[in-house]
């Protein structure tokens, strides 16, 4: 047997076309070409984050520049050499902020600094031809005090040349990168426009920055630190002016308040914004965050709990990941925790202001009631503390659950606005404590509510419930009123609903429609049953309930149903009790059965064909006379 070797491969680089990078990083990785602006901070600071590691009583100078197409930035950093220009300027993924084989790997100090750095990814100067037509880069290294300034010079057709300058064309250590704009592309090399982005990615960074226009005026501060949350103020009331201040201009609005936002163990500093306004909790705020003093993003909708939709937040941290694109925040465990964390500061905040500043919670409660209400279902505590202020619509009056219970300790309610409404004037004039659950996070509410107040009993809304309040009539009325009410009760048996004689207030309201789910679970169960073949027939009968069935009561405080009660046709009176129950319905505006749209439809017509007969009766009496 004999056996064979296969000669070793000989392994080869992937060739990139940069022109395609380029459109990749345009289109799909980076949402702007506003970014070209934050790579050039980000290498700045970084560099001089790297000479500092070296040597740390080296100056400080990061100048940026923008006139007639071109974008200029001088740094006082690190500096490369002609080897280091070849290697990691023209590497895709290789960066002098990482360790491992690269050829960095054993500069001095890098590694004590190396979180200090912006930059994750090394995609560097590459992300800059989203604009540029060419990057020129001047640099001398501050490593080697004997290495000639190099020159690296690349265009977008995805060449570069590298050449070592005489020492006078830089004579200290430092890097220098001009941007020449491409067509197409003149408007991000605005002056004006520059000095726009650099503001608003590079106003927090550790390093002062200037800005030069080109027209011969002094360099204008880019950076303003300290952070507004972090400063001195001589007062509380001075320090909410500057924060509102702030907020205007960042998001542009005046907050209602401003809650610190500080977790030193996460490395996060920065303030929430409450909004004046209130705003539906199906939208997703856009927080702006900085990561070590760099513009991340200012549309981070994962850093705060989805209930905490009434601020907007802006932040600084060192700890957070930012994605490749470094526009966002990576979801991660330690977000999780980051998150959950700035939502106990909100629900702090809120509990600070019930406790010592119950006017602000009022105006604050009045514009996001909402929001507190969404916390609450996950927070019994806050929900505790929250009793006194958070407004519910009831059988009373708007007003809170606490004012409600101290006059209602059996508590009742609907789940639907519409038969609120409907059932609402009755219960206020008859005793009966109802609350309108059908508004968002009402009934999830109400159902916490007697793990916070035991003492309360809290159950949904029945006919029953209702009827036992209402008035009932003498005996001696009811029995009068027998055959009427069989009447009644004989042209409803087809809609699943009993007819009930009862006295109430308002005398306006002749019928009143109560169903509850029960009911409505039996009228579906019947619905089924009356359409399924016999073996499902013969298992929905054995599931038939005992609830008690939807309800026509009829108000015999009403003259209407005095007189409908009176009147001798027996075919007429069903027509009418139709009627009634059709008006009742509706007002109850809950959806209708075809079986109910054809009642309504046949007792209007009834009506009609009663109405005009009685008028040919009176006209051939008149004519017989």
């Amino acid at each position: 047997m004999t056996s064979t070797s296969t000669p070793p491969s000989t392994p080869h680089s992937f060739q990139v076309d940069l022109r395609g990078l380029v459109d990749l990083l345009s289109h799909h990785l980076y949402s702007s070409p506003r970014v070209y602006v934050r790579e050039l901070l980000q290498n700045a600071v970084d560099a001089i984050t790297a000479r500092h590691a070296l040597d740390p009583a080296a100056e400080v100078r990061i100048r940026l520049s923008a006139s007639a197409g071109r974008v200029t930035i001088e740094d006082s950093g690190i500096g490369l050499t002609a080897a280091e220009a070849h290697s990691l300027l023209a590497t895709i993924g290789r960066s002098s902020k990482r360790g491992g084989d690269g050829a960095d790997r054993d500069e001095p100090g890098l590694e004590a600094t190396r979180q200090e750095f912006l930059g994750q990814f090394g995609i560097g100067l590459l992300a800059c031809f989203v604009v540029a037509r060419q990057i020129r880069v001047v640099t001398r290294s501050a490593r080697d005090p004997q290495a000639a300034p190099v020159e690296w010079l690349a265009t977008d057709d995805g060449s570069y040349t590298v050449r070592e300058l005489p020492h006078e064309a830089r004579p200290e250590p430092g890097t220098t990168v001009v941007l020449e704009a491409r067509p197409g592309a003149t408007e991000w090399a605005v002056p004006a426009k520059v000095e726009e982005l650099a503001r608003d990615y590079g106003s927090l960074l550790p390093y002062d920055i200037t800005f030069d226009d080109g027209e011969g005026g002094e360099p204008r501060p880019v950076t303003d630190r300290p952070a507004v949350w972090d400063r001195a103020f001589p007062t509380p009331a001075a320090r909410r002016v500057a924060l509102a201040g702030h907020c205007a201009q960042l998001f542009g609005f005046t907050p209602l308040d401003s809650i610190d936002l500080d977790l030193p163990v996460a490395g996060v500093r920065g303030v929430a914004y409450v909004l004046p306004e209130p705003t539906s909790p199906a939208h997703r705020a856009g927080h702006r965050v900085h990561l070590k003093g760099m513009l991340l993003t200012d549309r981070a909708d994962n850093l705060l709990p989805d209930w905490a939709f009434f601020v907007r937040a802006v932040l600084d941290t060192d700890t957070l990941r930012p994605t490749a694109s470094r526009e966002n925040l990576y979801d991660d465990e330690t977000l999780a925790a980051v998150r959950d964390a700035l939502g106990s500061r909100v629900r702090g905040w809120l509990a600070e202001l019930a406790a010592s500043d119950p006017e602000r919670l009022a105006a604050f409660l009045q514009v996001h009631h909402l929001g507190v209400k969404s916390m609450a279902r996950h927070d019994s505590e806050l929900f505790g503390l929250m009793l006194p202020w958070l407004p519910f619509e009831t059988s009373d009056g708007s007003m809170s659950l606490q004012e409600f219970a101290a006059a209602h300790t059996d508590i009742h309610f609907t789940r639907t606005v519409e038969e609120f409404r409907q059932i609402a004037p009755i219960a206020a004039a008859h005793g009966l404590g109802v609350i309108n659950a059908g508004y968002t996070y009402d009934a999830d509410l109400l159902a916490l509510l007697p793990a916070v107040r035991p003492e309360l009993k809290v159950t949904e809304l029945d006919a029953g419930a209702v009827t036992e309040r209402l008035d009932p009539v003498p005996t001696a009325t009811e029995l009068a009123l027998a055959p009427f009410l069989a009447t009644a009760r004989t042209r409803l048996e087809v809609q699943g609903c009993d007819v009930v004689l009862r006295a109430f207030q308002p005398v306006s309201v002749p019928a009143l429609y109560l169903d509850d789910r029960q009911a409505r679970q039996e009228r579906d169960r019947t619905a089924a049953l009356e359409s399924a073949d016999s073996l499902w027939s013969g298992i929905l009968g054995a599931l038939r309930g005992s609830a008690p069935r939807a309800r026509l009561v009829l108000n015999h405080n009403n003259p209407l149903i005095r007189r409908i009660a009176a009147l001798p046709d027996e075919a007429l009176t069903g027509t009418a009790v139709e009627s009634l129950y059709g008006q009742a319905l509706l007002m109850s505006q809950r959806p209708l059965r075809p079986a109910d749209s054809t009642l309504l439809n046949r007792a209007f017509l009834g009506l009609l064909e009663w109405a005009t007969h009685s008028t040919d009766a009176r006209d051939a009496q008149e004519d017989q006379k």
